[in-house]
């Protein structure tokens, strides 16, 4: 089955692999998924990912990070969709939870969190929020 918002499925499968409190979950491979799991990473809400080169088509494996039994990343949202998307200057990157939380864009120059664009100057598709 094709799937019409693939970001959208990777953020859902990782908020369903925590609240099921799943170690690791499985992502099929992209490289707009790779940039995001990256982002993620650097900003701690999960312990590593790795991509698995396989066949018929290679998976990230995202390890999931918990806290004292509570996960650290505590909510994904998806913001710009297929068929509606959205778009934000440089002066209108939100800040997500008053700064506890990112912003994830898609700028021309890659996929970067909303304070990396504001400090560069640019504005881009605002691609989900996580906190």
């Amino acid at each position: 089955m094709t799937v019409s918002d693939p970001i959208a499925d990777m953020l859902t499968r990782i908020r369903n692999a925590i609240m099921a409190h799943h170690d690791s979950v499985l992502v099929p491979a992209s490289r707009t998924k790779l940039s995001i799991a990256k982002i993620i990473k650097q900003e701690e809400f999960i312990e590593d990912f790795e991509l698995l080169r396989g066949k018929p088509q290679p998976v990230i494996k995202i390890h999931l990070k918990y806290i004292d039994n509570k996960p650290a990343l505590l909510g994904l949202e998806r913001v710009s969709k297929p068929g509606l998307r959205v778009y934000a200057g440089r002066r209108e990157i939100p800040r997500v939870y008053g700064g506890l939380g990112i912003a994830i864009l898609s700028t021309p120059k890659g996929i970067m969190t909303g304070q990396e664009a504001w400090q560069q100057r640019l504005g881009g598709e605002l691609l989900c929020y996580v906190w």
